[in-house]
């Protein structure tokens, strides 16, 4: 998109940016939780537009009155600064206008959400599921920098410790777009504690992310849904294996079962499984939009294919390879203790040019 188009482009969003500034004040449309919702998250995405425009339009006034300077001044001095601040400007734009095409860009409205994160032993058995506690402990540590909160829903163990299967919640800004990546095959190269041999093994752990529904995006009948109690396992204190605290949810419409057994409690184990169970139901209607980014997109970054192999790690080499964006660190016990960002952000980026491209914003 040419500096001519973006303009225009920008000019026509001004007069939408105040008509959602009046709209989100009127009372009618506050006393309509829906539709004030959805006001107010236009509203923060035209705000985001109008001050990035605003930024912009001063950076090219900035760079017509330095043409000016050096094409009608005698002072040699002068002209030197204006040349100079010229190609400051010059070397400003272009990031600039990419800054405002992502703005551009539709949003997906799942990236606001929290998450709810599976992960689930594969190949390799006992190792299989030690390497799923190593991924939750990534992911935990990750979040804890971000001030991101993690609950554990539910889990059940290996028989040599780890875990067989985790799912656990993550709550905080724009969760759901930042690890939304992660959905896939995670496949790990080390020699495992139980190998005496020192033989290097292979094995893996899925993964998938989905978007936590809020109770607007899915209304569910108490009459469909059958509730089952039972004991919990596992950490829990002393209510363990004595009150019928744990709670299982089954959805009869679609079979969808989930549970939740880490309060005390059974009406906040219903409370959090109910959530998890309506995003669920929603997560079948979002895969379509998922299947549908796949089947467009090049390196499927954010496909959501849970058989997919979409990371390597190997240990013995301090390695991480991300093959959908052929992205390889050297830095792995970092990334194993949390520093996943910049893996993140690479994924992030490869999406957003793509997406650039696709829609011709560049």
């Amino acid at each position: 998109m040419n500096e001519e188009k973006l303009l225009q482009h920008l000019n026509s969003l001004e007069d939408r940016f105040e008509e959602v500034r009046l709209l989100i004040t009127d009372p009618s449309v506050i006393a309509d939780d829906k539709r004030f919702i959805r006001l107010s998250k236009e509203y923060r995405r035209l705000e985001e537009l109008h001050e990035a425009h605003k930024r912009y339009i001063t950076l090219c006034e900035t760079r017509k009155e330095a043409q000016e300077v050096l094409h009608s001044s005698e002072d040699e001095e002068l002209k030197a600064l204006a040349k100079e601040e010229l190609t400051q400007i010059e070397e400003a734009l272009p990031e600039r206008q990419r800054a405002i095409a992502l703005l551009l860009l539709p949003d997906d409205p799942e990236d606001a959400k929290n998450a709810i994160v599976e992960i689930r032993a594969g190949t390799g058995g006992d190792e299989a599921a030690l390497f799923a506690r190593d991924l939750f402990k990534m992911y935990s540590r990750y979040c804890e920098g971000r001030k991101w909160r993690v609950e554990i829903s539910s889990f059940t163990e290996g028989s040599l410790g780890g875990y067989k299967e985790i799912i656990f919640t993550v709550s905080g800004e724009s969760v759901y777009g930042i690890l939304k990546y992660e959905s896939g095959v995670h496949r790990v190269q080390r020699v495992p504690e139980t190998e005496t041999q020192g033989r290097v093994h292979t094995s893996a752990a899925t993964v998938a992310v989905l978007p936590e529904a809020d109770e607007f995006d899915v209304e569910i009948k108490e009459s469909d849904i059958r509730v089952d109690t039972y004991c919990s396992s596992g950490a829990g204190g002393q209510s363990v294996n004595t009150t019928y605290s744990a709670v299982r949810l089954v959805h009869i419409p679609t079979g969808i079962m989930v549970q939740c057994q880490d309060q005390k409690s059974q009406i906040k184990n219903k409370a959090k499984a109910l959530i998890e169970l309506r995003s669920r139901i929603y997560n079948q209607e979002h895969q379509k939009y998922i299947d549908e980014v796949a089947s467009r997109r090049k390196t499927m970054v954010s496909t959501g294919d849970r058989s997919a192999k979409i990371r390597t790690y190997n240990f013995p080499q301090g390695r991480l390879t991300d093959h959908r964006i052929g992205l390889t660190l050297y830095n792995l016990s970092s990334i194993m203790d949390g520093e996943i960002g910049p893996v993140l952000e690479a994924l992030a980026m490869a999406e957003n040019s793509e997406r650039l491209s696709e829609a011709s914003l560049l």
